[in-house]
């Protein structure tokens, strides 16, 4: 089949309710992306469904920035490479922890390791409820749901329209924006059920569309809070938008890569 959009951009979150980073390449895998909600903090007071304390809690954890001290290392597993030759379905190992450490980068300028005991109370300033803070490591994506998240620029847009002002597409904290050219717009709510590729070497398969909550209504950049979007998509397309996927066969995916219909 022809090709239906391009990946217009990929996105990873290394602390989960923390701010994302784009990516030039990312290595799509079983788990997820690659270094993607690797860490997250649980609270005392999370059930255990849901044990973790994120931007619902503390708006402003959206502005804290994680960045990887080998950004290179982090890119993807050390033995991809080998992987690869081996088969393409081949899982490969992930790389050393060591190769993962964090620093983050408070909004007020101050540098934390991830691990530093001073960063729990730095996140939980301001907040009514006596979190405590417990930091949690996972080689899986600690995601909500499906290790992949999908929005296209087209729902977006539609969104957009509707509000009557731009949305941020950072709102819905997405591991990959598709433009699907002149699609309408929530044209991926039709994947569901169905499977693609992206680039040469991966391929997913769309298994839900995504329920939204409260983040999509905080600014990634100040951590305001607009409930304006939020009731738009429960109003209006059943509380969702975007999709969630799951990966078939893993690889590395770049910007302007071809999605395809398999």
């Amino acid at each position: 089949m022809a090709a239906i959009g391009t990946v217009e951009s990929l996105w990873r979150y290394p602390v989960k309710s923390m701010a994302g980073e784009t990516l030039d390449e990312a290595f799509v895998g079983f788990a997820g992306v690659y270094g993607d909600r690797l860490y997250a903090f649980k609270s005392s007071l999370g059930d255990v469904v849901f044990p973790y304390f994120t931007g619902r809690e503390q708006a402003q954890m959206l502005r804290f920035r994680p960045r990887f001290r080998e950004p290179a290392r982090a890119a993807k597993p050390g033995c991809w490479a080998e992987a690869l030759k081996e088969s393409p379905s081949l899982n490969p190992c992930f790389d050393d922890p060591d190769g993962l450490d964090l620093e983050i980068l408070a909004p007020d300028g101050a540098v934390f390791a991830v691990d530093d005991p001073a960063l729990p109370g730095r996140l939980t300033a301001g907040v009514a409820e006596a979190h405590d803070l417990t930091l949690l490591r996972s080689e899986r994506a600690l995601t909500d749901c499906r290790p992949l998240s999908l929005i296209s620029l087209q729902t977006v847009a539609q969104l957009a329209a509707e509000l009557g002002q731009e949305v941020d597409p950072r709102r819905f904290r997405a591991n990959l924006y598709l433009d699907l050219a002149d699609a309408a717009g929530f044209a991926e709510d039709e994947f569901v059920g169905g499977s693609f590729k992206i680039g040469e070497q991966v391929r997913i398969a769309v298994v839900d569309r995504d329920p939204r909550c409260k983040m999509i209504t905080l600014d990634p950049e100040t951590g305001e809070m607009d409930p304006k979007l939020l009731q738009k998509v429960g109003r209006g397309h059943g509380g969702r938008a975007g999709v969630y996927g799951v990966v078939l066969q893993e690889g590395l995916v770049r910007p302007g890569d071809a999605v395809t219909p398999l």
